[in-house]
């Protein structure tokens, strides 16, 4: 590879890995792998100057801001902060300071904490506007959800202009309740603190925000007319009286070592802590020192963060033990001797498959390493060989389910052991739960721990059996009451109504989904003619293939799944396209493809994607200079990035509502 190609790949590799961080909250590698990423690409860049791009991410800080919300631009640029990952790290950071600067040197050391970073800016004592990094420059205007977090005063007692900077975030505690409200409500839960922070603080609408107990830390006093500070805690005291809460348990350290030691203390102890931090900050306290060193283009010469290593420790698998998936996977977990890890107590790890157990030896009784993949999923990272005692024992994967006994099969070409009878209980309650699903039957009220309820007390055996349930079988269920009862019943009885598209895609075939649902409703009239195609049929589908082609064809020979095709026929379960209902709807979409992203106010995703399609359009899934609009949401993420780089027209609900009840293309066209 050239290394102008190589530049060109790390541009792209950087600016997407700054997307998934910074706008779309969903980090998939680690800081010290992006900082690699980094670091190649600058090397090759002063290497070769003529090869630098005006789109390199080394010219900016952090993510583009999102267009849901107004821009502002920050009075003082929000850098982000070189990162260190060692003692060595840091006494190297030491060494530059004290060589650029005069006198002797202090440090202050504060918490990362793990959160979303905003900027607060107050005119004549009164909170005036607040935003978000952005990228660095240009950040977006949160003011009216900022307004919602309490630990924010409204009011200050300083008549001078003043801009501070802080990090909301929410703690461990609060976390866990919204979990479990969540959980109750039968809804997804939020994988860690710093999302359910970030997205908060994300929401158009100010009263959801609201409703999020979010907390912030101040950490730094970005501007203020006519101040005679002299040093950074100097200036956080001054914040503290003024009714800020500031970065807790900031310390004054008068040398390196007193910072490393204080790092190692807090990398032992963070666990304790009502909060979540993913490092610490060291800052030069003095601020003339501070002037005298300056900034790059991208961060601070006076400050550095320094990155906890992802925790490992000691542990013993005791079993391994296996789970059944609606497409029969079977999936190995490991069973620990508990162990504390990252703030949580964990006793499970999975192994995913046959595989990753052989690669790496892993053994009942064995000694191992464990940490959390992004301090979050439970993993087993090595085995300590030189520890086994000899009384570990390979594990075989099952050549049984475990639940229905029946054979299992690894399929050649795959890793994922499986059990293939459809029959399996295991899987007929991971096929429930998928068939009322959202993108499927959508029958509201029918979460897992229902169907699980209706599955062990043996009134459902099957998916159509959900059809022949009645108030009196669910209204003494667990957490069901008279109104629930009878709401469920309603959901039920508006299902059997859907499009054939839904049907097909709760029925679960294998490598069918949403997309090729539609795709077989659109091209047969009725289920009946699906049931009776031939593979060469099939194969001729737009998107298909031989091996979807031959999953469907083989799916309905199978006589116990036209057993349940008949039984939702019989009660009414509409099995016919009901495509000839938008018959009259004009097709002013015709020949579009739009492209949707993020979470729309008031309409749904599929509901969004069937007025699309109802009048001629397409509904695609990636962007690109064909794509004729995209309709963003909140929290739109590359999509709408890409769209701006290409100059794609982007869309939000109420103008694509408007559009869509226009009578024509050319008056779309005219519009757009």
């Amino acid at each position: 590879m050239s290394i102008e190609n190589r530049i060109n790949e790390l541009i792209d590799l950087i600016n997407y890995h700054n997307e998934k961080y910074y706008n779309q909250d969903e980090p998939e590698i680690t800081d010290m792998e992006y900082d690699d990423l980094m670091k190649e690409l600058m090397k090759l860049e002063e290497e070769n100057p003529n090869l630098k791009k005006v789109n390199s991410p080394t010219n900016r800080v952090g993510g583009k801001p999102l267009d849901k919300f107004e821009q502002i631009v920050h009075k003082i640029p929000m850098l982000s902060l070189s990162n260190a990952y060692s003692s060595q790290d840091l006494k190297d950071f030491d060494k530059r300071v004290r060589g650029a600067v005069s006198g002797h040197v202090e440090y202050v050391v504060e918490f990362k904490i793990d959160g979303l970073s905003v900027g607060l800016t107050y005119e004549n004592g009164v909170f005036e506007k607040g935003a978000t990094r952005g990228n660095g420059i240009i950040g977006e205007d949160i003011s009216k959800n900022l307004m919602t977090v309490k630990s924010i005063p409204l009011k200050i007692k300083e008549d001078n202009e003043l801009v501070v900077r802080g990090e909301v975030y929410i703690s461990k505690e609060n976390f866990k309740k919204v979990n479990e409200q969540q959980e109750e409500m039968d809804l997804q839960l939020f994988a860690n603190p710093r999302n359910l922070a970030a997205g908060s603080l994300r929401q158009l609408d100010s009263k959801l925000t609201a409703k999020r107990p979010l907390d912030i830390f101040i950490f730094n006093l970005e501007h203020m007319e006519d101040n005679n500070f002299k040093s950074h805690s100097e200036s956080l005291e001054f914040l503290k009286e003024l009714g800020f809460e500031v970065s807790p348990n900031y310390k004054i350290c008068k040398d390196i070592e007193g910072v490393i030691e204080h790092i190692e203390y807090w990398t032992e102890n963070r666990g304790n802590l009502g909060f979540e931090i993913d490092g610490m900050v060291i800052k030069v306290n003095n601020l003339s020192q501070r002037d005298e060193m300056g900034f790059t283009a991208k961060s601070p010469r006076w400050a550095i963060a320094y990155k906890f290593p992802a925790e490992k420790k000691k542990t013993k698998i005791l079993d391994i033990v296996v789970e059944v998936g609606r497409t029969g996977t079977i999936t190995p977990t490991a069973i620990l001797e508990p162990v504390r890890l990252a703030g949580t107590t964990v006793s499970r790890a999975t192994l995913h498959n046959e595989d990753y157990i052989k690669q790496k030896d892993i053994r009942i009784n064995d000694i191992v390493l464990v940490q959390k993949a992004g301090d979050i999923i439970p993993q087993v990272l090595e085995v300590i060989k030189e520890e086994r005692s000899g009384e570990e024992s390979e594990f075989n994967m099952p050549n049984r389910c475990p639940v229905c006994l029946e054979p299992t099969l690894r399929i050649e070409g795959e890793a994922a052991v499986k059990c293939i009878n459809m029959s399996c209980p295991a899987q007929i309650r991971r096929g429930m739960i998928h068939f009322v699903s959202r993108d499927a039957m959508n029958i509201d009220g029918l979460g897992e721990s229902i169907i699980t309820l209706l599955l062990n007390q043996k009134i459902i055996q099957d998916v159509a059996d959900l059809y022949y349930i009645n108030k009196e079988d669910v209204i003494n269920l667990e957490r069901m009451g008279e109104k629930s009862a009878q709401n469920l019943m309603k959901s039920i009885e508006k299902s059997k109504k859907n499009d054939l598209w839904r049907l097909i895609n709760g029925l679960g075939i294998k490598y069918v989904g949403v997309k090729g649902a539609k795709i077989l409703a659109s091209n047969f009239d009725e289920l009946d003619s699906i049931i009776n195609s031939k593979v060469e049929d099939l194969i001729n589908l737009e998107e298909f293939g031989d091996i979807m082609a031959n999953s469907v064809f083989e799916f309905f020979k199978e006589e116990k799944n036209l057993n349940v095709i008949n039984k939702l026929r019989n009660v009414g379960v509409n099995t016919k396209s009901l495509k000839e209902k938008n018959s009259d709807v004009p097709k002013i979409f015709e020949g579009m493809k739009i492209v949707l992203t993020g979470t729309l106010p008031t309409l749904k995703r599929n509901d969004a994607k069937e007025i699309i399609e109802s009048r001629g359009g397409k509904s695609t899934s990636s962007v690109s200079k064909s794509t004729t609009f995209v309709l963003a949401g909140e929290e739109a993420g590359s999509k709408l990035t890409k769209a701006n780089e290409l100059g794609v027209k982007v869309i939000d609900e109420e103008t694509f509502l408007q559009l869509s009840n226009l009578d024509s293309k050319e008056e779309v066209q005219s519009k757009l």
